[in-house]
């Protein structure tokens, strides 16, 4: 049995099963997976994007369109799978998601833990001027070199079941 990942790739179709296992797993129950059901049916997703171990899936995360502002993406749901976690393997996803973002300068929001996120790369001053559903005080953005302007965050509807 493999022991060293492999590096993040994009999803490829087929692994949908697997990566809903992952889901379920990680979140102890159907909440996340369903979340990316929907966000694929609504055609949301920018990008899915996996971390194998030999045969299997044991990191995720899904990229979507925020409705605004245009042009930025919001990342959920991220997830490692339970006997894989806390040895450094998300961060190591998150902080290569978070060097695209910078050199891409694609804004990607998320919602979370700041202590870990801000490890990541991702920053909560830059977020600190946005508005949204969620708290501010959990919202952090990767991409950008300086704080956001004032503006408010749209999420794709599917967000608003979860």
């Amino acid at each position: 049995m493999p022991t060293h990942t492999s590096f993040a790739r994009e999803m490829h179709a087929g692994e949908e099963a697997q990566v809903d296992q992952l889901l379920r797993a990680a979140f102890d129950g159907p909440a996340e997976a369903q979340l990316v059901h929907t966000l694929r049916k609504s055609r949301a997703i920018a990008g899915e994007t996996i971390v194998p171990l030999g045969e299997n899936i044991i990191g995720y995360y899904a990229l979507s369109y925020m409705v605004k502002p245009k042009g930025w993406l919001c990342l959920a749901p991220v997830a490692i799978h339970p006997d894989h976690q806390r040895i450094g393997r998300g961060k190591r996803m998150m902080g290569v998601l978070t060097e695209w973002a910078r050199l891409t300068k694609t804004p990607v929001v998320v919602l979370g833990d700041p202590h870990f996120y801000e490890r990541c790369g991702f920053s909560l001053t830059n977020a600190a001027s946005l508005q949204g559903p969620y708290p501010i005080a959990n919202t952090l953005l990767a991409g950008m070199d300086r704080p956001a302007k004032a503006q408010q965050l749209v999420y794709p509807t599917a967000f608003d079941r979860v």
